[in-house]
């Protein structure tokens, strides 16, 4: 089943925010995550918030994007008289593309409607290959889509079999062609490294045939196993080995070399952009998340951010469903972050980043850990001068362990 939520103190049932939250909104950047927890099947690596069929006890997903406008005007009620058009809306789940490619739209126009898109709005949805065809894809795109990510993971039959994966080796790459002449601008692929019996060639052969399909955009992720996932429970019977994170770091540096020599240029550890596109081909939803900007996120399960104030919806799509009817949020708790809640988590999150994060959010001691890690080779020390703080390749490998040393 998914995992837990956080604790957290009470929420409002109106959801209202502290007035600080949206002191200066104006000025920041707002977006929308829309997240869909339907999935035809759950992958024994999938700790996510999706339910199957056989789960959903009594409610349907063909009340949904009805359900999910409810709380696109809450949203609007709670935001008051904030002037922001959304810059961004991406689609998660789950499978939003089990929903029928009208409810996508009517879930985007909600947005539309109660915000207003920017001009140049990004507008994502992830998509399982084996839920598109070409007439749902140009469905989508004239519903206001323009951004897509496929969930690839690899190209070795073998290796979807471990992650319990339904698609087709090749059927990724092929979607990539689909959306294309459907007049999708960004496209992405999703791949997975280091899941048990993949091997380097395995590796390789997948970012080969990632690359050769001409996405603008790859993710890429190391394979971890959450307690209480069908895998994780393989793992501990001895069906299939654990995880090795000197293999994960041996394919993280396959994948930069494979991806760099085609013209990809990484801007966030996980994360390559094709470099000719410019800022352009960056996934902009993820970046709001990663520089701490505002964004609502509607649906079960789903967190949010606001000016400091981080809160979290009830988990299930029943009750999701029921507080919503009965003009209540669906929030299930909520943090109001403190300052320093909000520098660790501003050194955390744009560490990450290509762009780096300033010098001067550090204390005494963390500045003193960065420059022991300019001397060992952990972060650029062109960058550090300048005063920002840039991981090197051999710090991406290590990133986990560098943002420890700089956040005391």
């Amino acid at each position: 089943m998914p995992s837990v939520l956080p604790d957290g103190e009470p929420a409002p049932e109106d959801g209202t925010l502290p007035a600080e939250a949206l002191a200066g909104a104006a000025g920041r950047p707002l977006g929308f995550y829309a997240h869909v927890p339907y999935c035809a099947t759950r992958c024994g690596y999938c700790d996510f918030n999706t339910y199957t069929a056989s789960e959903l006890r009594g409610t349907s997903r063909d009340d949904y994007a009805a359900t999910f406008a409810e709380e696109v005007r809450l949203a609007r009620k709670v935001l008051g008289d904030d002037p922001r058009e959304v810059e961004t809306v991406f689609f998660g789940g789950g499978t939003p593309t089990l929903l029928p490619a009208a409810d996508l739209g009517r879930m985007l126009a909600a947005i539309r409607s109660e915000f207003g898109l920017a001009a140049d709005a990004e507008v994502t949805t992830e998509a399982n290959p084996e839920s598109v065809d070409p007439a749902y894809l140009a469905e989508l795109r004239e519903a206001g889509f323009n951004r897509i990510s496929f969930g690839m993971q690899s190209a070795r039959e073998h290796v979807l079999r471990v992650l319990d994966r339904t698609h087709t080796p090749g059927r990724p790459e092929a979607c990539v062609a689909e959306a294309r002449a459907a007049g999708f601008a960004h496209v992405n692929l999703d791949l997975i490294y280091g899941t048990p019996g993949e091997t380097d060639d395995d590796w390789r052969a997948s970012l080969a045939a990632a690359l050769g399909a001409g996405p603008d955009h790859v993710s890429a992720y190391a394979l971890i196993v959450e307690e209480g996932t069908q895998l994780a429970r393989r793992i501990r019977r001895g069906e299939v080995p654990p995880t090795d994170d000197d293999v994960h770091a041996d394919r993280y540096l396959i994948a930069e070399e494979a991806l760099s020599a085609a013209g990809m240029e990484w801007y966030e550890v996980s994360n390559w952009a094709e470099a000719a596109g410019g800022a352009g081909a960056r996934c902009r939803h993820n970046e709001l998340y990663w520089t701490g900007a505002d964004w609502w996120g509607a649906g079960p399960g789903a967190h949010s951010h606001v000016g400091g104030v981080r809160w979290w919806n009830v988990k299930h799509p029943g009750p999701y469903a029921s507080a919503l009817a009965a003009g209540r949020s669906p929030a299930a708790g909520r943090e109001v972050l403190t300052e320093e809640d909000r520098r660790v988590e501003r050194i955390l999150l744009e560490l990450r980043l290509s762009a780096g994060c300033p010098v001067s959010l550090l204390r005494p001691a963390g500045a003193e850990a960065a420059a022991r890690a300019v001397g060992d080779g952990l972060l650029e020390g062109g960058p550090w001068e300048e005063g920002r703080l840039v991981l090197t390749l051999r710090g991406r490998l290590l990133a986990d362990g560098v943002v420890r040393d700089l956040v005391d």
